[in-house]
């Protein structure tokens, strides 16, 4: 059996890098980084999603301001943007004169999917190489504005962003869920999820207080209840619906 150290302690070592130095990635490098995303796992081999590679300035502060300002998008030296695809779909069902049956909600699901798992392999191939990256999510903040500047088509969703560059920081590890919430075995089980919240609740508000000299002392708990109290994004629905999913 061949074990990689290594490999999982890439894994486990996860951490969000928003500051970079003022240095290129080599284009061979981004090149190696898109073939290990070619070869995530794909359901039923559909391949649903494109990465589109930003350098231009001009682009990047752009996507900063419809990703909700944040400034690491236009200081990173690339942006990448992870998008579900299904307008190559499209175009071979046309070429091959057959029905085009995508708009069921199990396609979004498996095109989300697709998209986040070229991704990963995305980032982690990247920290092969000495960069960081961090995702974000606010590329869906104004989508379809997103999808005009990207000349983006029918059929394609902005799923996700990613900055890339070398570390210029050494951020701490956020602590994850308590092992025991997350893993099940035979079953979900829930007898003792209320005490295993309460563990990782004081776990994460000991890292914030640390973090932050005091200043927030919130644990996980607590921010996911204010995150969940407001609705999020309520424009995503009707672009996800024009771009040709209605959600059926």
């Amino acid at each position: 059996m061949i074990t990689s150290p290594e490999v999982r302690t890439l894994i486990q070592s996860h951490r969000s890098i928003r500051r970079f130095e003022d240095k290129p990635v080599p284009q061979q490098v981004i090149d190696d980084l898109v073939e290990s995303a070619r070869w995530a796992p794909s359901s039923h081999n559909v391949q649903a999603y494109s990465i589109i590679c930003i350098r231009n300035q001009s682009t990047k502060d752009k996507l900063q301001e419809l990703c909700g300002n944040q400034r690491y998008i236009g200081q990173c030296p690339v942006f990448f943007v992870f998008v579900m695809d299904f307008y190559r779909h499209a175009v071979i069902s046309e070429q091959n004169g057959s029905a085009f049956e995508v708009e069921e909600i199990e396609n979004l699901l498996v095109g989300s999917v697709d998209t986040a798992l070229a991704a990963e392999n995305f980032l982690l191939a990247a920290r092969s190489y000495g960069l960081g990256g961090v995702m974000i999510g606010g590329i869906r903040n104004e989508a379809a504005e997103v999808a005009k500047l990207l000349k983006l088509p029918k059929w394609t969703v902005p799923v996700m962003g990613m900055c890339i560059g070398y570390p210029d920081q050494q951020p701490w590890q956020k602590p994850r869920m308590v092992k025991q919430a997350v893993y099940h075995e035979e079953y979900y089980q829930t007898d003792e999820l209320e005490s295993q919240l309460a563990e990782y609740e004081q776990i994460s508000a000991d890292y914030y207080t640390k973090r932050t000299n005091g200043k927030r002392t919130d644990g996980w708990g607590k921010q996911m209840s204010a995150y969940f109290a407001k609705k999020r994004r309520a424009n995503l629905t009707d672009f996800i619906k024009r771009q040709g999913f209605p959600l059926k």
